[in-house]
Order: structure tokens, then C-alpha cells, then sequence
């Protein structure tokens, strides 16, 4: 039961986003901040591709949500149904109405499991796994461990989707892995992706290019699963440039969903009409919504046409609080976010490659040495020690 059904800021979703915004304003004297969400863990999702990849525990990446929510701030474990932006209220699942000064929408990414026939189906057998929920991370691991040879299906879906780089990045470790047992010249490794080109930015695209032809796999751009057979352990793949089809047989399949904003955001006014997404319609510079002015979004769940990873969230979080406390104060949003974006994309458990980019899809290194533009070396610890360090202490604190 909430003590309070007012608060001067609400936050809705208790992920990355939402904690960090949530830390910065709490830090800042904002008293009565609400952070709602159902979920009773937290996780660091960007190590669920270690932990499939064999090289981190699933525990690693979850911690109790009473843990991260900001000292002082109030968490209200309850969904969120619906949201009146002109009377200023949420609806929470157990039928509770809180108002709010200020509302900050950062519910992250809603997977669409069942948008691709077959998918859920084929998940529930032992062929297939994904890493993109923390119960099937550990599956993939088992799968690439235990295979030898045959087929494995590595796949992307068409439009946003978090952490870009992830469907990639496993088909890297497990023919990594496999090169190290000795038996990738027996697997034929099939990685399926939307876009024209490894990535859209060349100097990067061109790099794993390289790290694609040197491990043998063969990449169907422009290319997108649309059926997936369980029961046949096949997948019907579309190229939608040449406009044909392709039935691929695998022995193995690693699935990543369609992903689009949460249900009940789509349905909402906040919700950015011309996208198919349903994302909540925002400032690309500000994060304050085009509408409503009380509301600001960020993280997975915004319009903001950038890569919806951690790092982005990480430049949109210090904006996102700065402009909430100057709207407050009733002044104009005077800080700005550029649109930056970092994927660290491991293409082997060593070897990393640091793409930095923001809305001009310019490389934006944080690093001159080594030259993050290539892939490099034992930057390895970086992302199984450093991000997480600096996330859990650093990030969800509102420090960094």
C-alpha cells in the first residue's frame, strides 16, 4: 500500500533508465519521487550475451529491485495500466490512481515473441534459446558447448530493438568457441540481419566484416526470419532485398524477437502517432515530450531515433534529470542530448570492437589508445568487469 497517491515526480519502470534518473533527482532535493514498477529484480542485461557466450554467471547480472531504488525514493511495485497526461495520473494495475508534477516514462522495450510464427514454439524445445531474456541466456550456452557440427541460426528482426549489437555479438563467441575446440570447420554458421550492411556506420561495418569472413559465417543482409518450423527445426528467412525465400535447416538457433514499446504505452497519448513502434513521442535533444510538457521519456521505450542501449541511456539520464528540475523551476530545458551511442561488440572472448556514434552516425570515441575504431585485444575484462563495476555503483547511483 502506498503511503502517498501524489508525488512531484513519477518515474515509471524501475530498469536503467528509470533508476538513474530517479538517483539524479533524488540527489538534486527533488522529496517525493515515486518509482514504479512490478518486477522484484533488476538486471544488467547487456551481460546476458557473457553469460551466453560461457564467460559470466547468470547471477552476475540481477539484484534485488529494493536494492538499486534510490534511498528515499518510493517504489511502487505495481504495473502501470494507463496514463491521463492531461489530468496528470497513472492508473496502476491494482486499480490505485497516483498523480504526479512531473512524469518520466522509461519502461523499457517490450519483446513480441509471437510476432514470428513459430518462435515461442520453438523456444520451448531444446534446439533453440535466446539471450534476450536472463531464464534462456544459460541455454545458449549449453547449446554452443555442446554442438560439434551441423547448422547454427543466428537472427535479427527488422526495426529498433535494444542493444543492436547482440544478435551479432553471440554468433561471434560461439564461433570463437568453437574455433578453440577445433570443430568450427564442421558447423555452418548462419547469422540473418535486416540492415544492408554489418553496421551503419562503414569504418565498423567493415570490421566485422572481416570478423564474419574469418570465422566462415555466412551473413544474409537485407534478410529477416519470418517462420520458424520447431517441430522441422527450420526457418523460412526473406530477403527483402531480392524479394525471395530461403528454408534454412538448423541444429541450433539463436532467436532475437521483434521488440516494440509496451503495450499500454502504444495505446496511450504519449505515444508518438506516426511510429510503428509506439513509442513515446519526445525531443530527440531535450527528452521532454512534443505535447505534454509535464511528461519526459527516455531509454528503450522513447522516440529518440538512437540505438537503444545503456550507453545511450547513460548520456540521456544526466539530460533527462537537468531538464526535468529546469522545466520545475519554470524554465526552458537548457540541457541537450547528441544522440550518442556505444555498442561494445565482442567478436571473440578477448577481442572487442567499441563502436561510439551519435545522431550524425560519427564515430564519438571515449578513447584515443587504443583506436576503438578496430577491433582490439584483452579490452575483454572491459565489458565483463568495468561496465558492470561502473553500472551498478556509478550509473544506477547517479554519479556517472
Amino acid at each position: 500500500m502506498v503511503a502517498s497517491t501524489h508525488f512531484e515526480v513519477a518515474v515509471v519502470g524501475g530498469g536503467t533508465a528509470g533508476i538513474s534518473v530517479a538517483a539524479r533527482l533524488r540527489r538534486a532535493g527533488v522529496r517525493s519521487v515515486a518509482v514504479i514498477d512490478p518486477a522484484r529484480t533488476h538486471y544488467y542485461q547487456p551481460l546476458w550475451t557473457l553469460v551466453g557466450g560461457g564467460l559470466a554467471p547468470p547471477a552476475a547480472s540481477a539484484r534485488p529491485m529494493a536494492t538499486v531504488v534510490p534511498k528515499g525514493a518510493t517504489w511502487v511495485d505495481s504495473a502501470v495500466e494507463t496514463v491521463d497526461p492531461d489530468a496528470k495520473q497513472v492508473t496502476l494495475s491494482t486499480g490505485t490512481t497516483l498523480t504526479y508534477d512531473t512524469l518520466v516514462v522509461a519502461p523499457g522495450i517490450q519483446l513480441d515473441w509471437d510476432r514470428v510464427p513459430g518462435t515461442s514454439e520453438a523456444l520451448a524445445s531444446p534446439w533453440a534459446s535466446s539471450n534476450f531474456a536472463y531464464e534462456l541466456a544459460p541455454r545458449t550456452w549449453e547449446l554452443i558447448r555442446g554442438m560439434r557440427s551441423g547448422t547454427a541460426v543466428f537472427t535479427m528482426p527488422a526495426g529498433p530493438i535494444k542493444c543492436a549489437g547482440a544478435p551479432q555479438k553471440i554468433a561471434y563467441l560461439a564461433a570463437d568457441h568453437w574455433r578453440r575446440q577445433g570443430v568450427l570447420d564442421r558447423i555452418r554458421v548462419v547469422l540473418v540481419l535486416p540492415t544492408p550492411a554489418m553496421f551503419g556506420i562503414k569504418v565498423f561495418s567493415d570490421q566485422l566484416q572481416q570478423v564474419a569472413d574469418d570465422y566462415g559465417i555466412e551473413v544474409r543482409t537485407s534478410s529477416e526470419v519470418v517462420e520458424v518450423d520447431p517441430d522441422g527445426r527450420r526457418v523460412v528467412v526473406a530477403d527483402n532485398a531480392a524479394g525471395t525465400r530461403e528454408t534454412v535447416a538448423y541444429d541450433m538457433l539463436h532467436v532475437v524477437p521483434p521488440q516494440s514499446a509496451p503495450d499500454w504505452v502504444k495505446a496511450s497519448p504519449l505515444a508518438d502517432p506516426d511510429n510503428p513502434g509506439g513509442y513515446v513521442q519526445v525531443d530527440k535533444h531535450t527528452m521532454q515530450h512534443t505535447r505534454f510538457p509535464d511528461v519526459f521519456a527516455l531509454g528503450d521505450a522513447g522516440s529518440t531515433p538512437n540505438s537503444k542501449t545503456g550507453a545511450a541511456i547513460r548520456k540521456q539520464a544526466p539530460v533527462t534529470a537537468a531538464n526535468v528540475l529546469d522545466h520545475r523551476a519554470g524554465r526552458p530545458p537548457g540541457a541537450r542530448y547528441d544522440g550518442y551511442a556505444s555498442c561494445p561488440l565482442t567478436v571473440a572472448r578477448d577481442k572487442l570492437l567499441l563502436a561510439e556514434f551519435d545522431y550524425t552516425m560519427t564515430p564519438t570515441p571515449t578513447f584515443r589508445f587504443p583506436d576503438t575504431t578496430r577491433v582490439v585485444r584483452d579490452l575483454g575484462l572491459f565489458k565483463r568487469r568495468g561496465l558492470p563495476a561502473m553500472y551498478w555503483n556509478l550509473m544506477l547511483t547517479g554519479r556517472a
